[in-house]
Formats: C-alpha cells, sequence, structure tokens
C-alpha cells in the first residue's frame, strides 16, 4: 500500500516550482507509505511515491520503479494478488531479469510485455501512473472496483494526480471552491457519488478505467477498461453453483492472505467477516491471524455475542475495541484530517478506532467489504422483492392507509426499529424500481434537503441519478441492475473511501477479498435467483460456507455496523452538539440554514422524528469544512515526510 503522485505537463515542460510541488504533495501522504519516499524526474513528467512495505521488503520494491533503460517508469498504490499466478502465466522470470519480489515489477513488466491491455488480467486493489517515454504516453489507472483511490485536477499547462485530495492542497494556485451539487448528493446519501469531489477542480478517477495521456500534446482520455455485467452461466445446477461457490471464496482468501508483513481480519460477527475467517480456518491460517472487533457500547447495536461465538470457533488472536460516545468525541477531527471529505456512513468513526488499535499488530488487514454487493446481501434487496408483491396484492387506496399508519408510530432510535422500516419502506414502494432503492437508503429527502440548502434548486432529486444509471444498464435482470447500482454508488462512494482512508490513516493495507475481481467474475455468472432465493438473502453463499461456519453465524440475518447516533445526539454526544450545529457554527458554513438544523435538532430531541443519521451527516460536514475550508487546522494531525526523497531521473 502506497501514495502516489504525479504532474504531467500539457505545454511539455515542467520546472523547479514544479518539482517543489511534487515533493509538497508526496510528503504529505506519508501515512500512506512510511517505510520510504522516492520521486522521479523527467522532462514532461514528474512522479511521485510513499511505500508501505508488504510484499519485498527490500529497497528493491522501492518506487517510483523503471525498466533498465528507463523507458517505463510506475509510482503504484496497492495489491494485485494474482502476480504470482500472472508472472507463471507470461513465463515472466524468463523473459526478464526480474530484481525484486512483489507485485510491483511485475505490473511493470506485464506492461512491457502487454501494452496497456495488461490490466485486463490483474485482480485486486491498485491505482498506478505508468509512463512510457516511447510511446510518449502516461496512464492512470484505478482498480475494477475503485478500492483505492485516484483523483485529477487539469488546467491549461498540468494534470496533477495523487491518491488524496489533501495532495492538491499543495500545488500553488490551487483554490479549494464547493462544488455544491455534490454536496446535494452527499446530504442524500451520505457520500459524494460518481467522479465528484468536494472540489470544483478535482475530479476522481471512476473504477474499471483509465486515463490516456499524451505527452507530445498534453490531450488526455478516459477509457473503460471493465465493465460489470451478469453474464448467467445456465448449464450448472444449484449444487455446482454452490460447491464452487466455497472454492472460489477460499482461494480468494488464500491470494489475500500473501503478505511479507502480518495479516489480520476485521471481525463484525457478520456473515461475511466470518466467511473469510472460516476460510482461513480451512486453509489452518486462523490461529496466526489476528481479528478486530468493535463492540458498541448501545445494546441493539451490539454484535459481540456473534463476535464471540465466531472467536471460539476459529481460535484466531482476538482483539475487541469497545466504541462509547466520549471515544467518538475524541476522535472525530482527527479521524476527519485523514477523510479529506465528509461521510456519512456511522461505521466510519468505528473503523478508524479499529485500525489505530490493529496498527499496533499488523500492517495488513482483510475486510468483508463487498459482500454484501456480490451475494444481494442488502435489506434493500429484499425489499424490492417485497415491493412487487406488495404493489401486486394491495390496492393504492389501502397503501395510502398503511403509509399513514405507518407516520403514526412512535419514534423508535434503536437500530433497524420497526418505525423506521415501516416508514422507509411504504414510502419507497410507491416509487419506481431504482428510485425507491435510492429512497431506501437516503440520508435526507428532496423536501428536507431544501430546507436546508440556503437556495431549494439546489436540491435536486438524486433518485434521478439512480433511475438513467438503473435505464442505461443493458444487463441481467433487475436485482442485477440494482447490485451494479450497488457498486457504482454506495461500494466505491462510501465503503472504499471508509475502507481505504481510515485505515491508511494508520498505515495498514486494507484488502476486500468479496471484492477481488477473479471471485467476481465467477460469482456474476450465478442467476440472481439463487444467489437470492425468494426473500432468502445471500442463499449461494450461506449454503456455500455451511459446513465451515457455526451455526449461530450460518442462520444470522445482516445487522452492519452502525453507530447510534439517534440515541446520542440526545445525551453522549451533545458537547459535539453545542461546539459544531450551533447557529454560529452552521452559518460559517456559507451552506447550510442554522434555523434549519436547529429545528432538525428539536425534532429529533423531543422524539417526533428521528434525524439522527441527517444529524450526523450536518456534523461530518460541518467538522470537514472547518478542517479543510476554514481554516488548515487538519494540517495539525497529520505526519510528514521531511528533506528530501529518494531522487531518480530520465537520461538525458
Amino acid at each position: 500500500m502506497c501514495g502516489i503522485t504525479a504532474i504531467l505537463a500539457r505545454d511539455r515542460r515542467l520546472d523547479e516550482a514544479d518539482r517543489r510541488a511534487l515533493i509538497r504533495m508526496t510528503a504529505i501522504l506519508k501515512h500512506r507509505g512510511p517505510d520510504s519516499w522516492g520521486a522521479h524526474l523527467g522532462t514532461a513528467y514528474m512522479l511521485g511515491n510513499t511505500r508501505l512495505r508488504v510484499n519485498d521488503l527490500s529497497p528493491r520494491a522501492d518506487m517510483p520503479l523503471s525498466n533498465e533503460d528507463g523507458s517505463v517508469t510506475l509510482t503504484y498504490n496497492g495489491e494485485v494478488t494474482n502476480f504470482r499466478a500472472l508472472s507463471r502465466q507470461f513465463r515472466l522470470a524468463e523473459r526478464y531479469s526480474l530484481r525484486s519480489a512483489g507485485d510491483t515489477e511485475i505490473l511493470l513488466r506485464l506492461y512491457e510485455h502487454l501494452g496497456i491491455d495488461f490490466v485486463e488480467h490483474l485482480s485486486g486493489y491498485f491505482a498506478f501512473c505508468l509512463v512510457d517515454r516511447r510511446l510518449d504516453r502516461a496512464f492512470v489507472v484505478r482498480d475494477q472496483f475503485g478500492a483505492r483511490p485516484v483523483f485529477y485536477r487539469v488546467d491549461d499547462k498540468r494534470l496533477h494526480i495523487a491518491s488524496e485530495l489533501k495532495s492538491f492542497f499543495e500545488i500553488p494556485g490551487f483554490t479549494p471552491d464547493l462544488d455544491l451539487e455534490a454536496f446535494d448528493h452527499y446530504f442524500s446519501l451520505a457520500y459524494i457519488p460518481e467522479e465528484r469531489t468536494p472540489y470544483r477542480e478535482i475530479k476522481e478517477l471512476d473504477g474499471g478505467h483509465y486515463l490516456e495521456f499524451d505527452l507530445r500534446s498534453g490531450e488526455y482520455r478516459i477509457r473503460r477498461y471493465y465493465r460489470i455485467e451478469y453474464p448467467v452461466d445456465r448449464q450448472t445446477d444449484e449444487r455446482g453453483f454452490i460447491q464452487a461457490t466455497r472454492e472460489a471464496i477460499i482461494e480468494s482468501v488464500r491470494r489475500n492472505y500473501q503478505s511479507d508483513r502480518p495479516v489480520g481480519l476485521m471481525l463484525s460477527g457478520g456473515v461475511d467477516s466470518s466467511s473469510l475467517l472460516a476460510a482461513a480456518k480451512h486453509l489452518g491460517l486462523a490461529s496466526q491471524t489476528h481479528t478486530f472487533s468493535v463492540k458498541v457500547e448501545e445494546a441493539s447495536y451490539d454484535e459481540s455475542r456473534y463476535q464471540r461465538a465466531m472467536v471460539d470457533f476459529a481460535r484466531p488472536i482476538h482483539h475487541e475495541i469497545p466504541v462509547a460516545a466520549e471515544d467518538v468525541m475524541a476522535a472525530v477531527t482527527r479521524q476527519m484530517a485523514y477523510m479529506d471529505e465528509p461521510l456519512g456512513d456511522g461505521a466510519n468513526l468505528p473503523f478508524f478506532l479499529l485500525a489505530e488499535e490493529a496498527a499496533k499488530h499488523v500492517t495488513v488487514l482483510l475486510s468483508g467489504e463487498g459482500g454484501d454487493e456480490i451475494f444481494n446481501a442488502y435489506e434493500t434487496h429484499g425489499a424490492y422483492k417485497v415491493r412487487r408483491a406488495y404493489r401486486r396484492a394491495v390496492p393504492s387506496p389501502m397503501r395510502r392507509l398503511i403509509r399513514v399508519g405507518a407516520h403514526l408510530l412512535p419514534t423508535d432510535y434503536r437500530k433497524l426499529s420497526f418505525d423506521f422500516l415501516a416508514k422507509r419502506f411504504t414510502e419507497g414502494a410507491e416509487l419506481d424500481v431504482a428510485r425507491a432503492h435510492q429512497y431506501w437508503r437516503q440520508a435526507m429527502s428532496v423536501e428536507e434537503k431544501a430546507a436546508l440548502l440556503p437556495r431549494p434548486e439546489l436540491a435536486t432529486d438524486t433518485g434521478d441519478l439512480f433511475a438513467r444509471a438503473f435505464e442505461e444498464c443493458a444487463i441481467g435482470d433487475e436485482l442485477d441492475r440494482l447490485s451494479r447500482l450497488d457498486w457504482k454508488y454506495f461500494y466505491i462512494g462510501d465503503l472504499m473511501v471508509k475502507g481505504d482512508r481510515t485505515l491508511m490513516a494508520h498505515s495498514l493495507e486494507p484488502r476486500f477479498p468479496f471484492a477481488e475481481r477473479l471471485l467476481f467474475d465467477f460469482v456474476r455468472t450465478i442467476p440472481s435467483s439463487l444467489r437470492m432465493k425468494g426473500l432468502r438473502r445471500r442463499h449461494i453463499q450461506r449454503e456455500a460456507m455451511k459446513d465451515l461456519l457455526p451455526p449461530a453465524i450460518y442462520r444470522r440475518s445482516n445487522m452492519g455496523l452502525e453507530l447510534p447516533h439517534a440515541l446520542w445526539f440526545s445525551r453522549g454526544l451533545r458537547p459535539l452538539v453545542e461546539e459544531y450545529l450551533n447557529p454560529d457554527s452552521i452559518r460559517a458554513t456559507q451552506v447550510l440554514k442554522p434555523d434549519a438544523v436547529s429545528r432538525m435538532l428539536a425534532e429529533h430531541d423531543r422524539g417526533s422524528k428521528d434525524h439522527g443519521r441527517s444529524l450526523w451527516c450536518v456534523l461530518m460536514f460541518v467538522v470537514w469544512h472547518r478542517l479543510f475550508i476554514q481554516t488548515n487546522d487538519y494540517r495539525q494531525h497529520l505526519d510528514y515526510w521531511r528533506g528530501e526523497p529518494r531522487v531518480t531521473q530520465d537520461a538525458e
């Protein structure tokens, strides 16, 4: 795991000011790569890298890395999990004199052998910038599902690349003007979707795409190299899929354990993380695996009984991290300094606190993220099927009465309470398939946003975004298309922001075995009717892992890590409310209306409406705005590389 930076000239020549900017852009990424840092300088391009040594701990694999004649140079972030298999498949050791034992050089050699089309063979989590002086081309590539971040900024003279948004603050002339449309969607979804970022000048390269830059003309274009599709296998029966799924999960775990540094696992107690630990036990790896679990100090959010059941079963080296309201308050500004953008996911802070403890013991941390997407395990997938039956069986006038009745239910702040589910489902069921999917996930409605934002016209219907993507997707059945929406929006915009930034803040490499291309390419051939059989979500996964899991885990329903913000806003988080959600703090953002936030707090306090998730989104926005826009206070939480990096440069 590493941090990458690059500056590409659109006018064919870089100068000393660019070199200094690259050094600063790279130095601020020390947390992504505390083991070494380097820069490679060319006439029309410059590459930077901070390295976390995971595979091949020697300096031979430090970056930027060039081939023998210096014609190809690479700065790379990530883990290609099938690099050893690809090295054997293309006989790279016979074709080249390999100088290192990790995946970085394998990527460079694969490019020499196959050209840029080599990316189609990669499986894992990666982002890199590769320069080919022979072609006068640079390629900026992001993995298929967007597990590793890569951002870019273009002006008349330069194209800047970086792993994190904070690097762009080191560029002379950068202005952090806000993208208000991005925040419109943020307050709907609790994350910023697609290529948007908080800043108008910066875009995020989408997963499964690469940017090709012409070093002669300064022109660039973005190409898709991977498409999420569902080419169903009609020949294999259910039993065959179950056995093949079991083998595919075990092999993905085996590949993800490749490391020269200690490997750990985030254990939530859910089916996904438990399946990873069960596969590790099957492979004889569990006893040497450190597992880390969050214990939320609220009964309806506490999954520790399932975590203990899995620990008793697999016997890993286990660590429990209790999280209470005071822990959240102590960490909220520190974690935001590494996030770079607001994220309303309530699991974000628990992930950050877990990673802080895990970094004392391991360097690589496996997570079950991606399992819900790949096996159709979300509550919204079940709601999609129930919606169809509900609309067929219940006439529209009766559904109106049911909606009214649902909204008369008293507010219950416990997790996934009946009133919460009833209100969400009955409202969303009246929408079309894609908009219902977005509605069931949303943090705020259009009406709530219109009351919150300074100009009502800024509040648009984010459901339109989902509907367009749903209609443009001519693959599989409706459930397949909903799954693709989850990959396109929630996985990359929420889960991977959380999964990458919170772990890399503590110099931990995150890996996601369920979001590995080799596993996904198999699972997507399974008919959706088997991935979710009737209303039984993740059916094929459960049956595949049945004899490897304890019965309590095999039978349990989805829960998901979350903070009890609804409960804590009324008591444990009051100091944060008083500091960040007071009218003066809200007014200082120049984006939100103080009276709207005050009204939300009042309604929440008296129990007339649950604004817990909405208020959390507002809180995260205000904390971020104060750190990055109103002040530069984020810098006090960071460690920087000092002095000069190891520098290489093009031969004349």
